[in-house]
């Protein structure tokens, strides 16, 4: 009995001599990890996913606004196309004072605003923006003087 608890005594001695000289702790198995290995290890792997979780997150929230900046981009161009093309038309008009009309377009519905000077010029004009590719409704707040 006396021979098996000095050799456990001399085997946990030697053990902890070991772990002494290469920096472990005093009763760090060889393979196993320490308390202070595993915390440190799993703090490691929560920030490391984190800030992979967070930049994909990103990344994503990046690409859905890029998506949304294009859209109103391709709206306002679409909407300004419209809004040429019908001041182009009254312009061209020999009926209708283009100089005298607002055109305002939101999506494919068209707003007139100003002063005309006849019941006719003001029907010329609305005729000429209803009759625009790409305008599904016109809104008349011309006024006639």
């Amino acid at each position: 009995m006396f021979k098996l608890l000095f050799l456990s005594m001399a085997g946990v001695a030697a053990l902890g001599a070991y772990n002494l000289s290469t920096g472990h702790d005093l009763f760090h198995l060889p393979g196993a990890r320490t308390l202070r290995g595993a915390v440190h290890g799993t703090v490691e792997n929560t920030v490391r996913n984190g800030v992979s979780s967070t930049a994909h997150e990103t990344s994503a929230e990046l690409k859905e606004r890029a998506v949304e900046v294009k859209d109103q981009a391709s709206a306002s161009v679409h909407a300004a196309a419209l809004t040429t093309k019908i001041k182009a038309k009254m312009a061209l008009d020999d009926g209708v004072t283009a100089s005298n009309i607002g055109v305002d377009t939101e999506g494919s519905v068209v707003t007139l605003t100003g002063t005309v000077a006849s019941r006719d010029e003001q029907k010329r004009a609305v005729r000429l923006a209803t009759e625009t590719a790409g305008v599904t409704k016109v809104v008349n707040h011309l006024r006639v003087r």
